[in-house]
This record gives structure tokens, sequence and C-alpha cells, in this order.
């Protein structure tokens, strides 16, 4: 009797353990639905919000929504404004997909006599180092003219409202122009010092760092640090090559290891003049835009496929593309003898975009400026308009990828095998910001459109990178 009870609560355990493993309990459901009001919400997201030791201590604002349909899903704080850093350049994005063609204005000429006529529109891939087009530059280096004559086009100032001024000497911020050339940077290419030995038995020693720039009109302008030099209290120490505010001399200080800087240059209408004759072997000279109406034929030159250029400014967050494709797209709005990006703000502010829950404090195309101002419910509806006007597999292939490629490379992936991308999107980071909005690849298949706020956070932004990543971890769970 014994020997059958035992056996019998073995059997019994056996059954319940086994019953255990197969039926864990589900996750709660990721949405509820108010049965009076029809509003769905995610109240076990907004208890993690608001017990987060790490969100707690910062301004934080969230948006959800069902990518396809447009719903809302979740809000918390989502009708506040927020400072988002490069989270702009998604309405930049919408301007260049709105009012662009499929390739890029690369610039307006005309033709009378033995003269070319040429200005700007704003293209920055003359020459560019990242996304070049030899478009423009096989076309002036080819034309029969004698002539070839620059115009001037009234463009906005070199740099953006509410920028920082003494960011003027880092690769992101160069100066906004009509005709950018080699991005408006000097890139420096540092190779590893080379060790030598003058004679048997002697000692090694190495030969001065040799560096090479590009391009090298700039090179008879850049020295060696002396001995003597010294960095100001607030200059940056781990930067190698340093430029004068005010006009382009460039000193770099060795290092026993290659290196490569980019640094932007000082613009002026003579040295692009300058940098155009040396570049295209011909001489370039100014002149105004006057043509004839009636009489000469206005043409724009078209370029490099805008997908490239859009591709490259989200993915790696490219602040000077994004300032140049609103130039651009202003030179399809309203009067053409200027590039503004003011103008092309307004008219997608009153005509694309004025039915967005919130108006943007727009100003900039890059996100640099702390002037500019977004709710998260107005960009996740973004995204959401995005979402239904563009092919999905082209839209998240011009976005960041986890796992992939550009500012999202090292998260939001599983590692596999095979490696599984589950959010594209876009990051918006400043000092004290840290933000991101994209799309949300749920485990159920659905695609959810996601802006994640972060603003004033104190210190370093580490550990609010690693909540939103865990919780948005949660949402492609439970969605």
């Amino acid at each position: 009797m014994r020997r059958g009870a035992a056996l019998l609560a073995l059997a019994l355990l056996t059954l319940t353990t086994a019953c255990g493993q197969t039926t864990t309990p589900p996750l709660p459901p990721g949405t509820v639905t108010d049965s009076a009001t029809g509003r769905v919400d995610m109240p076990w997201l907004r208890q993690q919000l608001d017990s987060s030791l790490t969100l707690r201590r910062q301004q934080v604002g969230v948006a959800l929504a069902d990518a396809a349909t447009g719903q809302p899903l979740f809000g918390y704080n989502e009708a506040r404004y927020f400072t988002p850093a490069s989270t702009m350049k998604l309405l930049s994005l919408y301007a260049g997909l709105t009012l662009l063609p499929d390739s890029l204005p690369s610039l307006r000429y005309f033709s009378r006599g033995d003269t070319l006529f040429f200005q700007g529109t704003g293209d920055p891939t003359f020459l560019h180092g990242d996304v070049p087009s030899r478009r423009a530059y096989a076309f002036l280096a080819s034309r029969p003219e004698k002539v070839l004559a620059y115009c001037d086009i009234a463009t906005v100032p070199a740099y953006g409202p509410g920028w920082t001024w003494d960011d003027f000497g880092y690769y992101f911020q160069p100066e906004r122009t009509a005709f950018p050339v080699y991005g408006n940077t000097v890139r420096f290419y540092a190779a590893a010092p080379h060790a030598v030995r003058s004679g048997p038995g002697a000692a090694v020693h190495l030969l001065p760092q040799r560096v090479r720039v590009a391009p090298r009109q700039f090179a008879p302008l850049t020295e060696r640090a002396s001995p003597d030099f010294r960095l100001s209290p607030d200059q940056d120490d781990e930067m190698h090559v340093y430029r004068a505010e005010l006009d382009n001399r460039f000193t770099f200080r060795p290092s026993p290891k290659k290196w490569i800087d980019e640094v932007p240059y000082r613009t002026s209408r003579p040295l692009l003049l300058r940098l155009l004759g040396d570049t295209l072997r011909r001489a370039i000279v100014g002149a105004q835009w006057r043509p004839h109406p009636g009489r000469d034929s206005l043409r724009t030159l078209r370029g490099l496929r805008a997908d490239s250029l859009y591709r490259r400014m989200l993915r790696v967050s490219d602040n000077f593309l994004a300032e140049q494709l609103l130039l651009m797209t202003s030179t399809r709005v309203g009067y053409r003898d200027s590039l503004s990006s003011q103008r092309a703000i307004r008219h997608m502010l009153k005509n694309d975009l004025k039915n967005l829950p919130d108006r943007p404090d727009w100003v900039d195309g890059s996100g640099l400026s702390r002037l500019n101002l977004l709710t998260p419910r107005t960009l996740t509806a973004l995204l959401c308009r995005l979402h239904q006007q563009v092919p999905e597999a082209r839209l998240l292939s011009l976005l960041a990828a986890g796992g992939g490629q550009g500012t999202l490379r090292k998260r939001y992936f599983e590692a596999g095998p095979p490696k599984v991308t589950w959010l594209w999107g876009k990051t918006g980071t400043l000092t004290h910001v840290c933000n991101l909005t994209g799309y949300v690849r749920c485990k159920s298949g659905r695609l959810v459109a996601v802006t994640f706020f972060n603003n004033n956070i104190p210190g370093d932004d580490q550990a609010t990178r690693n909540a939103m990543q865990r919780l948005l971890g949660e949402v492609r769970a439970r969605l």
C-alpha cells in the first residue's frame, strides 16, 4: 500500500510539473480599452515609466500608435513640448519627399553667347566625401562655353538660429551655403608615425607624423602644433585638428596612432570661386544672375537620387545634409530668387503638416537648435503619415536599423542566428537630451510607431538608453 501511494504521489507530482511547463501564464494583455470612451491604454507601461528610478529624474514623453491605422495606443506626457534634437530630421525628410523630385536639383543655369551662368540650389553633394555626385562636376567641366560664371543667390546665414557658436570647429556643424564644395569641410588623414633606424646599432626613432589634407588647397594653411602649443580650458583635448575661429588656419597635434579628422572650413565667395576653378581646371568668374525674360532659357540640372541623401542623412544623423535638404526644398516654394529654410518651413506647416496634433516650433533642418520644440504625439503622427504615404520597405530602408547600420547598430536586435532587427528609427541627442523615434516590429508582426523623448537628463545618458531599450522590448513582446 505504501509503495502504491508513493507511486501515485510521484505520478501526480510529475503531472503537475508537466502541466506547469506547458501552461506558463501568458503575459498580461498589452493594451486595454475603456468600454465607455473606447480609448486604448497600456497601464503596465505607465506603471513602469512612473516607477523607473532612471526615468523619474528627467522629463519623459512617450507616444505609441499603430503604424498602419494611426490609432493611438499609449500616451505619457504626449502633449507636452520637448527639445527634439535630431529627430527633427524626420520633418526635413517629409519636406523633401513632398517637395522634391526623385533626383536632387543640383544647379540652375542658362547660356548666353560664350558664357554659362549658373547658381547653387543648396545641393550638398558636389564632391562630398560620403554622398558624392559627379553629375554637376561633369556638366560644368564639359560645357562648350568659354566662360563659366558663378552667380550668387540670397541664402540663409551660415549658422542656424540657436546653434552653439563654439561648435564651429566640429565636423557636425559645417556652414550652410548655396553651393557647397567638399561638404564645406576639410578632411585630414594621418598615418601612424614611421619608425626608422639611422644605422647599424643605432636607436630607433620615429619620423614626424605625416598628414594628408583634402582638398589640397588647405594644405598650406595647415601646420603642426609647436612644442609650446596649449589648448584653451574649453577646447576638446580628444581632437587632433583645431581651426582658428574666424579664418581657415588649421593646427594639428601629432599622435602615436593613425587618425582621421574632419573640420568645417569658413566659407566665402572668393574661396568658392578658387575651389571650383582648381577642381574643374577652368577659370570661374563671378557674375550677377540677370536672365532676360523670354530670351534666356532657365534650366535645372538633376543630380543624385534623393533617397541616397535621405538614407545617409537619417542613418548617421548628418546635420549638414539635413540643413541643405531644407534649402533645396525652398527652390520649389514661392520666389526662386533666394534659398530660405524658413520659407520651406512656413509652407509645410501651412499646407502639408497643418493637421498634426500640435504645431511644431520648427526653426532648422537638423535639430541642432534648442529652439525647436515638438510633442511626442506629433512626431508619432508624422511617423504614421510617412508609413501611409511611403512603401514600407523603402521607408524602413532609409532609417537606421537596430543591429545594422548608423546610430542604432549596437541596439534593438536579436543576435540570432539569424540576426533579427526589430526597430528602425531616428535618434536625437544633445547634451542632456536623449530621444528616439521610429517603428517597432512586434513579435505578432504588428508595426508600432513610437516616440520616446527624454529631456533634462543629468549626467550620462547610458541608463536612459538602457531603460528605453528594455521598455520597447516589452512593447515588442506584448503587442
